[in-house]
Order: structure tokens, then C-alpha cells, then sequence
């Protein structure tokens, strides 16, 4: 792996947001022991395009040979795009493969998972979206961790599996769509990153 990122991007899932658990945890974790390195977690806007759009802009002066995104869920499918895009590592939480067919039940009105006021429409418009965000096979697998669980109830691991073929798989036997023993794998996480090492 190259150096340990001086930037990390968190992209968190579909009607989540920056106070997802993880990213919360994530983001704890790098205050404490690497607060040098640049955290972003943006809220993602429902339109795939525009949370693209938004990322690229976000990122467009990141050093690219210092960067690393991870991202969970629909946050983990962007993730990969962005990986394939620039070409930085990536670590995949149970990540969405075909969010186009498994999100086109969900068109309408929802609200966030975290702030149940919290209204926004998810267009028709979107499916089409995330099926021009889709990729076929891994340019360089080598660079990617995906940590899938078994126990998702929301996304089958074999096809998460099959689908990061290649890449680093730590596979759990049990847990949750959510990873509710995120703690366990955090150490993971840090290491496939060179995190854990850094500046030690």
C-alpha cells in the first residue's frame, strides 16, 4: 500500500448522513490519534449525479497520491467510483452493487434516518443517474478493502462478494447491514490505510 492518506473522504448511505455511527466513529478515532490528516464527511445529496459533482468539487485540489475514500452502503458504491476515478484506495462497508435495481422500490418522498423531520424526494430521475455511475470490473482491485457481512439484511454478500473479486475481503460471519460491531473491524479499517502506523 502507498503512504498513509493525509486526506480521507466518508461517504455515508442512502438516508444516512455525516451522523451515521461509523463516520462518527471514524472521524473520533483520527482526532485523537491523527489529527493531522484532512477528515471530509458531506452530506450527500439525493440526485447521484450531484453528489458526484459535489465530491469532485470537494476533492479537486486533494493530493491524489495521498487520498483514500471509504464509504458505506450507496456510500460504497460512490466510493468505488471515486477509487476508479483517481485512482486512491478504498475501504467498501458493505457497499451497494446495483443500487439502480435495489433503490428503484424507493422512489418518492422519505425521510433521513437520523432526523426523521427531515423530508427529501427521491426522484425517478436518480435510478437513471446511478446507472451512468456504473462500472465494470476493478482496474486495480489490489487497492480496495471491502469489509462485507454476512448477516446483511439489506444486500447479499456472495454478491458483494463476487462483485470485489480481487480486492481485500474480510468477510464476517453475523453482524448487520449497518455494522453495529463496527468497533471490531474499526483496527481493519486503519491498517489496510496505513493509519494505525502513521507517524508512530
Amino acid at each position: 500500500m502507498p503512504a498513509a492518506p493525509t486526506h480521507l473522504l466518508y461517504l455515508h448511505g442512502f438516508r444516512s448522513s455525516p451522523k451515521s455511527f461509523k463516520a462518527r466513529r471514524l472521524q473520533a478515532w483520527l482526532q485523537a490519534h491523527r489529527p493531522q490528516v484532512h477528515w471530509w464527511c458531506p452530506q450527500l445529496p439525493p440526485s447521484p449525479a450531484a453528489a458526484m459533482a459535489l465530491l469532485e468539487r470537494g476533492i479537486r485540489d486533494w493530493p491524489r497520491n495521498q487520498m483514500a475514500v471509504a464509504g458505506s452502503s450507496l456510500g460504497g458504491f460512490y466510493a468505488t467510483a471515486i477509487a476508479e476515478r483517481h485512482g486512491c484506495p478504498a475501504v467498501l462497508l458493505n457497499p451497494a452493487v446495483d443500487p439502480a435495481r435495489d433503490l428503484a422500490p424507493h422512489v418518492g418522498e422519505l425521510s433521513s434516518f437520523h432526523d426523521p423531520a427531515e423530508r427529501f424526494v427521491f426522484e425517478p430521475a436518480y435510478i437513471d443517474e446511478l446507472r451512468a455511475l456504473r462500472f465494470h470490473g476493478l482496474s486495480h482491485p489490489q487497492r480496495l478493502l471491502a469489509i462485507i457481512a454476512k448477516g446483511d439484511e439489506v444486500l447479499d454478500w456472495r454478491e458483494m462478494s463476487a462483485r470485489y473479486a480481487g480486492a481485500h475481503i474480510h468477510l464476517i460471519d453475523g453482524s448487520d447491514h449497518g455494522l453495529s460491531d463496527f468497533d471490531d473491524h474499526l483496527p481493519r479499517l486503519l491498517h489496510f490505510l496505513g493509519l494505525d502506523s502513521a507517524g508512530a
